[in-house]
């Protein structure tokens, strides 16, 4: 890749890591999407658990 050339995909392996200013964009960027990707997920888990939790108490009220 030259300089000043753009890019033709965000996938890692394709992004010229050795310019300063793609590493600082694409780093932020890729953190914050891991971050919510992470933080969706343990909210997802909390939900199901706290169904579950609900499901087998209302169960077991009705047994």
């Amino acid at each position: 890749m030259l300089h000043g050339e753009t890019l033709h995909s965000m996938l890692p392996q394709d992004i010229p890591w050795w310019m300063p200013d793609h590493v600082i964009f694409f780093g932020v960027l890729y953190a914050v999407l891991i971050t919510l990707g992470i933080g969706l997920g343990v909210v997802a888990v909390k939900t199901l658990r706290e169904t579950m939790a609900e499901y087998n108490m209302q169960s077991q009220d009705n047994h």
